[in-house]
């Protein structure tokens, strides 16, 4: 029991499968809807609407997520996380009206919320610094598999046993999750490398480890420079996230014809090249590390390559190729994870532990507002010029625009070296 309670690579497991999870509940009710909305009699703005709910809540929720997770801990913080919003996938099952859609999706997006500040700061909690992109990579592989295989096991259950079993179902994955998380998972001991402490000088063939600047660690969050670069690190590059997660499968229907049954392929082939992208990239951080690149800068190299991955994707708005257009939009994907994984480790580089939660939170409010801009703007787009173009004009440059800022706004940090 003692390996299983203390082993940083189970724990990482552990928030790979929490994230899954999250990205199954949260598809749900964008894979059925076609049959829900026959079943219920939805319009289109009825399902609009449960859309904005769920986007308006998780923005609402993840500042205040993670001011809890901060005072809670991680460990009974995550179990709580996970009890709540599996409980709020079990009752979609009893939703029968407009209203109570609403309601249900609006409880999903306010208490998923909470995940992602919560797998930030275990990280920061078990991982050395060197390690936290690779780490943050593994685990965030998930928002990839999720939406893998969300279509196979919703649809299966589904077909076979209806609505209200699946969310039975989905919900109590989350709830076993939950008690596993809360029965295994205990507080690992202090790392030396944490910003709370100050590590010893390293030697030559060591990673070059940063030390945060006092001063700017006594600042509240929102005066703090390194919390602002998080900010807009994620407002800028989480839009073109939601953007594919929601809009894929209509631009392959509408521009090359791909009926529901040929998506399978193209979105197995897009998922997996960003789970490539998401452990490549921070397997290059901490080799970059390990070389003596301080880690700073080994981060700021990683997420400038990230940064261009995407610029390609322009081609998929002309490209009259499908599989062109998939392996283009594969490689902006994976440049966004690979992004994520090391913009994620930026927050616990600058903060300590008990920051974490709450910059992680303001951060993904951020990305959450980005979701909503993304929604609104997307459909405004399409109705009113029919073209995807625009879309992928964004798409391209967002990330660049995203490095210049973050490299802009993150505070000049000595280094171990430096202090020696």
């Amino acid at each position: 029991m003692n390996f299983w309670r203390t082993s940083k690579w189970v724990v990482c497991a552990l928030l790979f499968l929490a994230v899954t999870i999250l990205y199954i509940d949260r598809q749900v009710l964008s894979i059925l809807a076609p049959q829900l909305t026959k079943q219920w009699g939805w319009t289109e703005t009825d399902y609009g609407n449960m859309v904005v709910a769920y986007q308006f809540a998780y923005a609402a929720g993840v500042f205040g997520a993670g001011w809890l997770i901060d005072r809670l801990g991680t460990r009974w913080g995550f179990a709580l996380v996970m009890t709540l919003f599996s409980v709020a996938m079990v009752a979609h099952g009893w939703a029968a009206t407009v209203t109570a859609f609403i309601a249900v999706r609006f409880a999903l997006g306010l208490t998923q919320a909470g995940c992602f500040p919560c797998a930030i700061k275990v990280t920061a909690e078990w991982f050395p610094q060197e390690q936290r992109a690779f780490a943050t990579g593994l685990f965030n592989t998930g928002s990839m598999v999720g939406p893998i295989l969300a279509p196979l096991a919703i649809l299966a259950l589904y077909t076979n046993f209806g609505w209200w079993t699946t969310c039975m179902v989905l919900g109590a994955i989350g709830l076993v999750w939950a008690i596993v998380w809360a029965k295994m998972v205990v507080l690992p001991l202090p790392t030396s490398d944490t910003p709370e402490c100050v590590p010893t000088p390293t030697t030559p063939n060591s990673p070059t480890l940063e030390l945060p600047n006092s001063r700017t660690l006594e600042l509240p969050i929102w005066r703090n420079r390194a919390a602002w670069a998080f900010f807009f690190g994620k407002l800028l590059s989480d839009p073109v996230w939601w953007f594919f997660l929601f809009w894929l499968p209509k631009f392959l229907n509408s521009k090359h014809g791909m009926t529901l049954t040929e998506l399978g392929a193209p979105l197995v082939v897009i998922y997996s090249i960003t789970i490539l992208g998401s452990i490549g990239a921070g397997w290059l951080t901490q080799r970059l590390t390990l070389r003596g690149v301080a880690v700073r800068r080994s981060r700021k190299i990683v997420m400038f390559l990230c940064a261009l991955l995407p610029i390609p994707v322009l081609l998929a708005a002309f490209t009259p190729h499908v599989w062109v257009a998939v392996l283009v939009i594969g490689l902006a994907t994976a440049g966004h994870s690979g992004w994520m994984a090391n913009l994620f480790s930026v927050v616990s580089d600058h903060f300590p532990k008990n920051k974490v939660a709450s910059v992680t939170g303001m951060g993904t409010l951020a990305g959450a507002l980005g979701g909503i801009f993304v929604a609104r703007f997307a459909g405004w787009v399409l109705d009113t010029t029919g073209s995807y173009t625009p879309l992928f004009i964004f798409s391209a440059g967002s990330y660049l625009a995203a490095w210049l800022l973050v490299n802009a706004l993150l505070p000049r940090q000595k280094t171990a070296h430096e202090h020696a």
